[in-house]
Parts: structure tokens; C-alpha cells; sequence
């Protein structure tokens, strides 16, 4: 398909719908108030009736301060799914040294540990995420891998998988049209598209010079005039699903968010719950119920005033069994326990729902030292959504660091040899330091590894030169050093 013809609308009919459902998830994703609101605008209902919290209209009473209170359980979700993914960098490995060498420099350089566990956070909330391979000469001397939310492209599938797909964003503007850059990815091309429209039309295609903010790609297009030949047969850009299948969309290529639909509900309550106890609070404040015989008359027309920290009080002539002949307390009961049992129980189901162990978000037991093995064993419904999670990502992200490496090549190291990296997963939970200490203490006195393999086990991110030279050392410290080279190892 190629690039939309002027004034077609946008986003296309097509996606109109998982674009609806994109703002639902955004929304809960940001937290943001006023964005909530715009998406339950038109009173949406939940299954049971109610009006969902942020449906309700704040319009009715002008003035008055909002009371509703939300928790960004949404947000947490998603954090949570990074970081079980991508809080440990994965590794890449080649098999050539220097093409490792070089896929380090670009890893460490360009931060793609940090890439990748923002793209996870996104995939969470939104279903999906797309990883995109650029340049930029005058910028750096590599490639870059960037990541584009699902809500800025417009995919082309086959056979349920990325064929082509265009990437778009509005430019600034300080008039009523609307700029949007079309970029459009296929196998072996690149094309840039500026149109100059309006909030649901394209509009009219217009050099890309026209706006300042995309005009030096002009000077990089190639003969046609709007596009790029990368130079290589494969596509620079791919899709990553959160998880499969979406069950709202039996059979569709789009990954399903981890909020699909009947965490709504859920989150809706959860913030519910907590308007409701914040309200309790707010209405619990004491109060002071004060005869008009206790206020200081401040003259006529300037009413009257309680001198809350005034000591000492002229008799006053009022007959002792009167009623309200004193000063009243009034302050009503806060329903704690039972709005943080519901709280807890909604949390827990929200995120059990999502596919995570309640372990997860600090629910359970607090306090007491658990060594990883058991934090996995807590946490296992959390481990089988990451192991699932996992090998959507690996095939997308290899592929990915394979076109860097190709274009790389093409571009800026015309001697590397480009080979498809192999993904390894870091772990997800790191061993505390003392029980890894002691761990390795037992199997040392036990005499059942080596020297070199309690290095490895310690320091699994050295390459072999690091480790060699460390278990030298501790040979050396230890006595165990043998000094002819041939025999060097004999006693690790």
C-alpha cells in the first residue's frame, strides 16, 4: 500500500476502532485526570449499570474542587512487565569477534538496555510496540534503534505478520492546520511523506521544505524525491505483541494489552474505593459545634469569630441543663479497615488478572529474608507471563540488531561481518549477595566446582579474558598457582 492520497482521512477507517481502544488504554496507562475523563466523556457504563467514576460530570457544580482520586495501578502494571523483562540487560553474542566488538559499542553507546525496557512498558499498556532502525550521519557514526507506540502507525500484515508500515506524528504548528509526517517502511525503502490538513483529514501533500521540522530530510531522499534506499532487503522496522491472542479481536495480528478490557472495571473500582475513603477522611475532620455566646462579635457587618486557643472563659449565663450550653465535638468514624480490605482484594485480583503473582506489587508477606529461589516460587504466575512474554521479544529484537548490523556495514563498516545476534534473557531476580557467598562457600569446601566455575557463577557478565585473570589471581593468593604455563588450569 502506498502512501495515502491526499485528503484521505486519518487515522484510516480501518483502524478506527483499535485506535478508540488505544486512548481507553492510554488513558489508564498516563493517569492523567482530564484524559480519563475525555475517554468516559459520553457516560459510559460498566456491566453491572453504575456509571464508571470518571464518567461522572464535573460540570454540574462549577467551582467545586475535585474529589475523585486515582490510583495508578495501570501505570504500575506496566512497570512491573519492563522490569521482569528488562531490569537485567539482555546479552547479545556473535560468533565473529569483531562483529561483537562492534555490537557492544553500539549496545552500550546507544543505550539499548534502556530502549528496550521502555518499549516493554509501552507494549504493556498498549498491546504492542514497534522497534525501528535509523540513521542519522550527521548525528553519529550508527545506527540507532528507536521505539514508535502502536498509537503513531498505521501497519501493513500478511499472514499475521509486519509486511510494511507507516510511522506518523503532528509537527508544531501555530494555526489551526494540522502538519503530520507520514514515514513509511518496506522491505529495502524508506519513503517520507508532509501533509498539511486538519484534526481527521491529511489533507494536501506538500514538499517535505515546508516545515522546518523535517525540511533537512529533503537533501537525503534519493532521485525520486521521497524516498531512501536502505540498501538491504529487509525491513527496518518490526512489531513486538505483548501477548497473543487479543480476545476482543479473535484472529488479529495486534498484541493485547495487559489491561484488556475487564481490567476497566477493576481499576474503576479500585479508584472508587479510594475517592470513598479519602472522603471519609475529608468528612471525619473535627468539628466544633460553639454557642453564640462563645464567638467575639467583630462589630456590625464583620460577623463573629471562635478563639480556638483562648484559655480562660467568662462565666456565661446559661442555665447548666440547657441544651447546647457547651461546646459540641463532632467527628464521625473513618471506615478504614474495611475500605483497605477492599483496596487490597481489588489490587490483588487487578493484577492476577493481568497475569502476575501478587507477589509482584509488595501484597503478602513483607518484611522477612527470602532468597531468589523462593521469591521465583512466589512469584511463579509472574514468571510464566515473563517466560511467555519473552520469545515474542527475542525473534523481533535479533532481527533488529541483525538490520543494524547490516546497515551498519553498508553504511559505516564496510569490513564488519553482519550475523543475527542471539538473544539471552537476563535474570529477572538477582541472588542475594550472601546467600550466593554462602552457596559457593559449601560447593568449594564440598570440592565439587572449580575455581573458574565460582568466577563464572559469581561474575556471569565477564567475558573469558576477565575470568581467566581472576582465577589466576585467586590461585596465586591461595598458593595453587602452578608455574609452568603448559600446566596452567591442572589445579583450578
Amino acid at each position: 500500500m502506498p502512501l495515502p492520497a491526499n485528503g484521505a482521512p486519518w487515522p484510516p477507517t480501518q483502524l478506527a476502532t483499535h485506535y478508540r481502544e488505544l486512548r481507553v488504554d492510554d488513558a489508564w496507562y498516563s493517569g492523567d485526570h482530564d484524559k480519563l475523563a475525555a475517554v468516559y466523556r459520553n457516560n459510559e457504563q460498566r456491566r453491572d449499570g453504575r456509571r464508571r467514576l470518571w464518567a461522572r460530570d464535573r460540570s454540574v457544580q462549577p467551582g467545586k474542587r475535585e474529589t475523585r482520586l486515582h490510583i495508578p495501578l495501570a501505570g504500575d502494571i506496566a512497570t512491573a512487565s519492563a522490569d521482569l523483562l528488562f531490569s537485567e540487560p539482555p546479552t547479545f553474542t556473535v560468533a565473529d569477534t569483531r562483529t561483537q566488538d562492534r555490537l557492544d559499542e553500539i549496545a552500550e553507546a546507544d543505550g539499548i538496555a534502556n530502549t528496550l525496557i521502555e518499549a516493554a512498558e509501552v507494549a504493556s499498556a498498549l498491546g504492542g510496540v514497534y522497534l525501528r532502525v535509523t540513521w542519522d550521519r550527521e548525528l553519529l557514526d550508527r545506527p540507532l534503534l528507536t521505539v514508535v507506540h502502536a498509537d503513531a502507525a498505521v501497519p501493513e500484515w500478511r499472514w499475521g505478520h509486519l509486511a510494511a508500515v507507516t510511522f506518523w506524528h503532528e509537527l508544531s504548528s501555530d494555526t489551526a492546520t494540522v502538519w503530520r509526517h507520514l514515514e513509511r517502511h518496506s522491505p529495502g525503502r524508506i519513503e517520507h511523506a508532509l501533509y498539511q490538513g486538519g484534526p481527521d483529514r491529511l489533507g494536501e501533500r506538500v514538499p517535505l521544505t515546508e516545515h522546518p521540522e523535517v525540511a533537512s530530510l529533503a537533501d537525503s531522499l534519493g532521485p525520486e524525491g521521497d524516498s531512501i534506499e536502505t540498501g538491504i532487503d529487509r525491513l527496518t522496522a518490526a512489531y513486538v505483541p505483548n501477548i497473543r491472542p487479543s480476545r476482543r479481536h479473535r484472529g488479529s495480528p495486534f498484541g493485547r494489552s495487559d489491561y484488556a478490557a475487564p481490567l476497566y472495571d477493576l481499576f474503576d473500582a479500585l479508584d472508587t474505593t479510594w475517592s470513598s475513603w479519602i472522603r471519609d477522611i475529608r468528612l471525619a475532620r473535627a468539628r466544633l459545634l460553639v454557642p453564640d455566646g462563645y464567638l467575639r462579635d467583630h462589630g456590625p457587618g464583620r460577623g463573629a469569630s471562635f478563639d480556638d486557643d483562648r484559655e480562660i472563659w467568662q462565666l456565661l449565663n446559661i442555665p447548666p441543663t440547657e441544651q447546647g450550653a457547651g461546646i459540641t465535638l463532632s467527628q464521625f468514624a473513618i471506615r478504614v479497615a474495611e475500605h483497605s480490605q477492599s483496596a487490597d482484594s481489588i489490587t490483588r485480583q487487578a493484577v492476577m488478572s493481568a497475569g502476575y503473582s501478587a507477589a509482584t506489587f509488595g501484597l503478602g508477606d513483607q518484611g522477612a529474608a527470602v532468597t531468589a529461589t523462593e521469591v521465583k516460587a512466589r512469584e511463579r504466575k509472574s514468571m510464566i507471563t515473563r517466560g511467555k512474554k519473552s520469545r515474542y521479544w527475542a525473534p523481533e529484537v535479533a532481527e533488529m540488531l541483525y538490520v543494524v548490523l547490516l546497515l551498519d556495514r553498508r553504511l559505516f563498516t564496510p569490513a564488519l561481518v553482519a550475523e543475527r545476534p542471539r538473544i539471552a534473557f537476563g535474570d529477572s531476580v538477582s541472588e542475594d549477595a550472601s546467600s550466593l557467598a554462602q552457596t559457593l562457600s559449601l560447593l568449594h569446601q564440598a570440592q565439587s566446582v572449580s575455581a573458574e566455575t565460582r568466577v563464572r557463577i559469581l561474575h556471569p557478565e565477564w567475558d573469558e579474558t576477565a575470568v581467566r585473570a581472576e582465577v589466576d589471581r585467586i590461585l596465586a593468593e591461595t598458593g595453587q598457582a602452578v608455574p609452568d604455563p603448559m600446566q596452567a588450569g591442572a589445579l583450578v
